[in-house]
């Protein structure tokens, strides 16, 4: 059976929440060994709700196959003893409040300089900024601080990005982050610094709306389920109101949609939509007129003549939708209170030349402190 690519490789993880721990988990998942240290009372995401087996959902989905160590690290033994641990690890990870490590004597730079080889990831919310490192930072706050919020949601009012999507995407940009970190001291013999803030990773994702307002072509408004620049993209109501979600990108699509779907022929050479930039000048009118036709089709109709015209489309689902998808995979955590719950699978699907797929790693979900004596033990 070929082993997991991370496979010997250890992490200290000092984290909480969702962001971090989502890094971590990812490690786990490709082999690594991650050893969560946690406060007495734990993690405070195990709190968030028991959705999964009496267990945190988010909890639960990013913590599971770690083990998990109480030390308060503000005492000597126990600041000893996690020393002993990062000594003999190869990445550390942390997402503390600004300058609790350093003051427990964990900072990156001092971990650096003890061990060259160590590889450091500080996970934060607004990065260095000495202006903003007292600011508290979660994931909803890095969406409106960011201008994620004011772009989404529909015209008369903002809205949430319905998942924590800042948490999740710097998470798995830390990941990366220490991935080819790993790879760089393959070659060099040297560990990293590494540094990854919710803000700055939801910034990037703003690179498009912010070069649109600040380039004169101006600032994209809230359309709720529509593209502000791509028409027609959007959803669409049949006839038993229904909605579908189309996406035309191209004029060759547009030209298929009018004559195969919407059996229309004439919209396809109206002045009023024969390039993208008329048809967004025109969304009212386009919609208007797209919204006659495809509210007359059944649903089944409309989604058969859009996949023989080889458009993209899909059904604007709710929860039961995803839930019973053709295409949704599913892996099994068993909770701490020992209940196997099935949640949505590694989005990664490994294939090898071996004639065994990839060892998988534990699928528990860390009890507190379970395996503190265990580490006590190992390495002291």
């Amino acid at each position: 059976m070929s082993p997991l690519p991370l496979q010997g490789v250890t992490v200290v993880a000092v984290e909480q929440a969702v962001a971090a721990p989502l890094c971590t988990s990812r490690l786990v998942d490709s082999g690594a060994r991650v050893i969560k240290i946690e406060r007495p009372e734990g993690d405070f995401a195990r709190g968030y709700d028991d959705a999964i087996g009496g267990d945190s959902s988010y909890f639960a989905w990013a913590n599971h196959g770690k083990e998990s160590v109480v030390l308060d690290f503000k005492s000597p033994d126990d600041a000893a003893l996690l020393s002993k641990i990062v000594a003999s690890s190869d990445v550390f990870v942390q997402n503390l409040a600004p300058g609790a490590v350093e003051r427990a004597g964990f900072g990156s730079a001092q971990l650096r300089a003890q061990y060259p080889k160590l590889i450091t990831c500080d996970v934060s919310g607004y990065g260095e900024s000495p202006e903003l490192a007292d600011k508290k930072a979660y994931d909803l706050l890095v969406q409106a601080e960011s201008g994620l919020i004011s772009v989404s949601g529909g015209p008369g009012e903002m809205g949430r990005i319905g998942v924590s999507i800042c948490d999740v995407g710097t998470g798995i940009t830390a990941y990366g982050a220490i991935l080819e970190a790993l790879i760089r001291r393959g070659v060099t013999g040297e560990g990293s610094e590494l540094k990854v803030s919710l803000f700055d990773v939801a910034a990037e994702w703003m690179t498009v709306p912010l070069a649109q307002h600040e380039g004169g072509v101006g600032t994209p408004q809230r359309v709720g389920l529509k593209h502000p620049t791509i028409a027609p993209y959007g959803a669409f109501a049949t006839s038993e109101g229904a909605l579908t979600l189309i996406s035309i990108q191209n004029e060759r699509e547009w030209d298929r949609l009018c004559q195969q779907v919407l059996r229309q022929p004439g919209l396809a050479i109206d002045r009023r939509f024969d390039s993208n930039n008329a048809r967004v000048s025109h969304r009212q009118e386009l919609e208007t007129e797209l919204g006659l036709v495809i509210g007359e089709l059944s649903q089944a109709t409309f989604q058969r003549r859009l996949g023989e015209a080889s458009l993209a489309f899909g059904s604007v689902n709710d929860l039961d939708g995803l839930a019973g998808h053709r295409a949704l995979r599913r892996r099994t955590v068993v909770s701490t209170q020992g209940s196997a719950v099935e949640i949505p699978a590694h989005p990664v699907r490994v294939r090898t030349s071996e004639s065994s797929p990839p060892e998988a790693q534990s699928n528990m979900v860390p009890r507190i402190g379970a395996h503190t004596d265990q580490i006590r033990a190992e390495f002291s």
